[in-house]
């Protein structure tokens, strides 16, 4: 059964130097998708903001990530938000730290300083827990057999994703990679 350590929900973190505001949303999220809005909402809350510097990691096998500078010095930002998110082994997992200036340049040093510790703060504020590793699956099944792929889908403790109702119907869920094999023998009778 693999494993991974995500957080449980949303936490956030704030850091001050000289001036210059950092706040930092950890939030655990599944896709680019949502990385990216979740970005694009903290742009729109904070539009008086400088930057908003962020990295992320999705998947239990850590190949997914990547890291913002979003205007700072090169390597300032992001990487260190980054090294954050692997210093406490986690995934499914964005970062994002809006930074409002103070007036002061602090150097690369102190950008580097200042997004760790404030990464560091959400990182710190958060419950981290450990999962199972899951994956969607999406089938197409008649309408008259609705209520039993439903019914099994509520007793597996699957989680819907979308689901499309018309004559034929299609549904995306999501369930335990250590399930699926158990889910395809229920599920497979019932499915064009």
């Amino acid at each position: 059964m693999a494993t991974y350590k995500t957080l449980a929900k949303s936490s956030e973190g704030f850091y001050k130097e000289k001036g210059s505001k950092f706040l930092a949303f950890a939030v655990p999220v599944s896709s680019e998708a949502e990385v990216k809005a979740f970005i694009a909402q903290k742009r729109k809350e904070h539009h008086q903001a400088v930057h908003v510097c962020s990295a992320f990691r999705i998947g239990a096998d850590h190949k997914l990530f990547r890291a913002s500078d979003d205007g700072e010095p090169s390597n300032s930002a992001g990487p260190p938000i980054l090294g954050q998110i692997q210093a406490y082994e986690l995934t499914n997992i964005l970062i994002a730290v809006v930074r409002y200036y103070g007036g002061t340049n602090l150097g690369v040093g102190g950008l580097i300083s200042a997004y760790r510790t404030a990464a560091k703060e959400a990182l710190e504020a958060a419950q981290i827990i450990e999962k199972e590793e899951e994956l969607e699956l999406h089938i197409t099944f008649a309408y008259d057999k609705m209520h039993l792929v439903m019914d099994l889908l509520k007793k597996e403790r699957a989680q819907i994703i979308s689901q499309e109702l018309a004559e034929k119907c299609k549904l995306s869920f999501r369930i335990s990679k250590s399930d699926e094999q158990k889910m395809r023998s229920l599920l497979t009778p019932l499915t064009y």
